[in-house]
């Protein structure tokens, strides 16, 4: 037998390209808009919940800006184009991308679509909320904590973290594991 490294497939076919979209799509979109209702019904008049010794706090916050408020100090106008129309676009225009690219390894096209799922998740708060994204996440240790986020900034996150480990790693040496992290 030969003693080669585990070369992941390449190109899966246009069927399972779709179903692993649509899935991790239908998933990170539909998890993301449940807590942002749960959230805006329960934590929008409640204030701030504490967990675990205050390292997790849940509270409501509307967010005109992109992520950890970039930009929200921009004229109206400026942000309903930039943040609604153009991020509309883009995302248009990586959800084609992603579909399209048949050289796209599966772990690449997870990342990719980790993150337009993402973006998805805050694209419909915009259009739906006058421009506001709901945020109510908040994770840290005394003072030093994180920005409010949600769970569509989550999904956004791993899909970079994600494409950061593969941008160090030879694209044709990744285990069809490695993923999951289980080399």
């Amino acid at each position: 037998m030969e003693n080669r490294p585990l070369v992941q497939k390449r190109i899966f076919s246009q069927k399972s390209r779709l179903t692993l979209f649509l899935l991790i799509s239908s998933l990170c979109v539909g998890c993301d808009q449940v807590t942002k209702q749960i959230a805006t019904n329960h934590l929008q008049q409640s204030g701030i919940l504490s967990f675990l010794g205050d390292i997790l706090r849940f509270q409501y916050m509307e967010n005109s800006g992109a992520f950890l408020g970039l930009g929200n100090t921009l004229p109206p106008e400026t942000r309903f184009w930039l943040f609604t129309v153009l991020n509309g676009g883009v995302l248009l225009a990586l959800g084609y991308w992603i579909m399209s690219n048949t050289l796209l390894i599966r772990a690449e096209f997870i990342a990719f679509t980790l993150i337009l799922a993402g973006g998805i998740g805050n694209q419909i708060d915009r259009m739906m909320n006058q421009g506001q994204v709901i945020d109510f996440i908040n994770v840290g240790i005394g003072s030093i904590r994180t920005g409010i986020f949600n769970v569509a900034d989550m999904a956004i996150s791993l899909g970079v973290v994600l494409m950061l480990r593969f941008m160090f790693q030879d694209r044709d040496n990744i285990r069809p594991t490695s993923i999951l992290g289980r080399n």
